[in-house]
């Protein structure tokens, strides 16, 4: 490791070396060592299609592609121990599952803040009844996984991209092989056999290995992210318009526009290019451009409308985007899932904006956000930082050529505009394991590219070894330096995915009402379609009456809680295990209580944001629903639902927290701030004072009705803080 007198900036600068820490990285090693011998004795030429034994293209690629596969699969048992890990993950997992019912939304179920929660938008119905809740990213991802949940294998469908980006990495090095050598698709559609340069089927081949040994693409092809899809995506679109297949590649861009619509920005600039280029003397004559383009953008449609009904399904209108409406009652600033000096939302990303962004998001912090995703994406590209350098020599114009390969440059261009266009995302979205996720989409394009950087070496024989020892310094890379990332990534988070069928199986629940603790575990365990009757309905778990209402509602079916238990500091993750096991809310009793933080994300939220906070142990597991103005000298109101029961006279009461903050944010300015409650026709006020503790504002008589009542949070010169609020019905 790195000694630990190096400076800190130094040490994350270079990262983590050290002897291979777990097997896939032991196994890495010896599979360096066995490419380095064959460096030296200059065999394997079969690999590449050459000597008296050729590998045949087609079994070379169904080898190395079940390869790839395998190693996916290796890594869902080994990395992610098993299921989906982060919360991005989790939210595909459910939307894949719901849209292999056909639904791109679904009714919320009540109380709706049980089935409501982290990247789940939520949409009131008429009267605040029968709401729908929809994931809110893009529908292309979750479709692939819905016909894995079809299958009853939602998790083989990373392994399969897995697979098919071997194959379309190789396709993709041959097309740009071609065209850097001279026979290529500016010469003329389909080259004639003889005419292929000795070196395009080994460029290919090398280019489909990289894609195999790369630890980036394992993860991505693990996980249910959707780079790895739009990956598979950008590298078939940018081949087809190579190959000027008009059609064809307006469907794949499409594809990528329902998948990631940021990163099918690039994708869409460079192939139109390419497909309205002009040729060089003797290619085929191009057809006119509004030919072009018409052809282009009908294929562009079945992709287009998906993502477009799939938004109107989750945001109930046409042409919203479902993550801007989530973030503007999820967190805040208002406007802070955007550009300019309030970009960078505070709840989801507090810690990065306060450390990065102390003047906004301008051109300059733009710009250190692209470099540190670079800085992690030189190490995803070959598992070895010196490596991604090689990806600039095919920018150079080779030996005998006039100008440099039109192939090549769309190429560059298209990495360069990709990442030009995630310029514009405030948040790096790195983390170990996942790199630099969001240019992850274009790391076949750099292994096509690292493969044709061989090719200066000349002589076929010399660009066998020197493949054998780009593969073998890969292999090693992720043996000694990656590989440790990837278990960061293995012990993040407890340790495990937070819901497991397999622990839920054996604790013989089949059916009834589940519990759960986490957003992850919702995620992965919730299915919109299940019945208490035949199936086991997943919700979350409030600690309040809100648990007892929906056991009621459902008619005291059997009825469990699948706890997850982080580790303590400094604890190996298998030291706890979750637990799940028989529980039930207790009756209802006089009064009821709900507490208000539960009730994030907010129905809606104006002139600031409502989020929950850790606060003074006087309040419900010593957190409330805290709501800033912005500017602080404003007024903000956020509202939320409280269940009824039953239509009549209640005693309203609520309890308020005084003197909270949210951490990395401004809360309190130079005045006390001011806050007050309106439920029905009634109105509480009070002044929040620092270290006030909780605060039980007198009780209130309020009619309300079923199902649900509405309470308005206002807060003004300061944030204001809501614990509870209780209801007891008057005879």
């Amino acid at each position: 490791m790195i000694a630990g007198s190096f400076a800190p900036n130094l040490k994350e600068l270079l990262g983590t070396w050290g002897r291979p820490p777990d097997d896939p990285a032991k196994v890495a090693a010896a599979l360096a060592l066995v490419g380095l011998l064959l460096v030296l004795t200059g065999r394997g030429r079969s690999l590449f299609g050459l000597g008296p034994t050729p590998l045949q293209p087609r079994l070379f690629l169904w080898i190395t592609g079940f390869v790839a596969a395998l190693l996916s699969i290796t890594y869902i048992a080994i990395y992610l121990r098993g299921g989906p890990r982060i919360i991005d993950a989790t939210t595909y997992f459910l939307q894949g599952r719901a849209l292999s019912h056909g639904d791109f939304s679904w009714p919320a179920g009540d109380p709706s803040s049980e089935f409501r929660g982290r990247f789940l938008l939520y949409r009131e119905g008429a009267g605040g009844a029968d709401g729908t809740i929809g994931g809110i990213f893009p529908p292309g991802y979750p479709m692939l996984l819905a016909l894995g949940f079809g299958m009853g294998a939602p998790m083989v469908v990373g392994p399969a991209i897995a697979a098919a980006l071997v194959v379309a990495t190789y396709r993709l090095a041959r097309t740009i092989a071609e065209d850097a050598l001279g026979s290529g698709p500016t010469r003329s559609r389909v080259p004639h056999p003889e005419a292929v340069h000795e070196l395009v089927e080994p460029i290919a081949r090398t280019a489909a290995l990289l894609s195999v040994v790369c630890g980036a693409l394992r993860y991505h092809t693990a996980d249910t992210m959707s780079h790895g899809a739009t990956a598979l995506g950008v590298a078939l679109a940018l081949e087809a318009a190579l190959r000027r297949r008009v059609a064809l590649t307006g469907l794949i861009v499409g594809a990528v526009v329902a998948t990631r619509p940021m990163s099918a920005v690039a994708l869409g600039v460079v192939v139109i290019f390419l497909l309205l280029r002009v040729g060089a003397p003797g290619e085929a004559p191009t057809p006119r451009t509004p030919t072009v383009l018409r052809r282009f953008l009908v294929g562009t449609l079945p992709g287009v409308l998906l993502f477009v009904l799939a938004q109107h399904a989750v945001t109930g209108a046409w042409l919203a985007s479902s993550q801007s409406m989530y973030y503007a009652m999820s967190d805040g600033p208002p406007g802070c899932w955007g550009l300019g000096k309030e970009a960078g939302c505070l709840y989801e990303h507090g810690e990065f904006v306060a450390a990065r962004f102390a003047n906004g998001f301008g051109i300059v912090a733009a710009m250190g956000t692209t470099l540190r995703r670079l800085r992690m994406h030189l190490l995803d590209i070959g598992n070895l930082e010196p490596l991604a350098l090689l990806v600039l020599v095919p920018l150079a114009r080779m030996k005998g050529r006039a100008r440099r390969s039109p192939a090549v440059v769309a190429a560059f261009a298209l990495v360069g505009l990709h990442m030009l266009a995630y310029a514009t995302f405030y948040f790096d979205g790195n983390y170990p394991g996942g790199g630099a996720r969001l240019f992850a989409d274009v790391l076949p394009i750099e292994h096509a590219l690292l493969a044709l950087a061989v090719a200066r070496l000349g002589t076929v024989s010399r660009y066998i070894r020197g493949s054998f020892a780009l593969v073998a310094a890969a292999l090693t890379g992720f043996a000694v330096h990656a590989s440790f990332d990837h278990g960061k990534l293995a012990d993040r988070d407890g340790g495990r995915p937070m819901f497991e069928p397999d622990l839920v199986a054996r604790a013989n629940v089949t059916t009834g009402l589940l519990w759960v603790d986490t957003d992850h575990g919702f995620g992965l365990g919730h299915d919109p379609s299940a019945r208490v009757k035949n199936g086991l309905v997943v919700a979350h778990i409030h600690g309040d009456d809100c648990d007892r209402i929906l056991f009621d509602k459902l008619d005291h079916p059997p009825s469990y809680l699948y706890r997850f238990d982080f580790p303590p500091p400094g604890a190996t993750s298998q030291l706890v295990a979750p637990l799940v096991g028989p529980w039930a809310p207790n009756a209802l009793s006089d009064t009821m209580r709900f507490e208000a933080e539960m009730e994030w994300p907010v129905i809606a939220q104006s002139a600031g944001f409502a989020v929950p906070v850790f606060c003074d142990a006087c309040a419900g597991h010593s957190r409330a629903l805290m709501l800033t103005p912005t500017p602080l000298s404003g007024r903000a109101t956020a509202t939320i639902t409280i269940p009824v029961p039953q239509a009549g006279r209640y005693s309203v009461g609520i309890r308020v927290v005084q003197g909270t903050k949210l951490p990395h944010a401004t809360t309190r300015g130079p005045t006390a701030p001011d806050g007050a409650v309106t439920v029905g026709d009634q109105r509480w006020e009070w002044i929040d004072v620092v270290g006030g503790g909780c605060s039980d504002l007198p009780n209130r008589e309020v009619v309300l009705t079923p199902p649900l009542a509405h309470l308005v949070l206002e807060a003004h010169s300061g944030a204001v803080a809501l614990d509870l609020v209780s209801l007891k019905r008057l005879p």
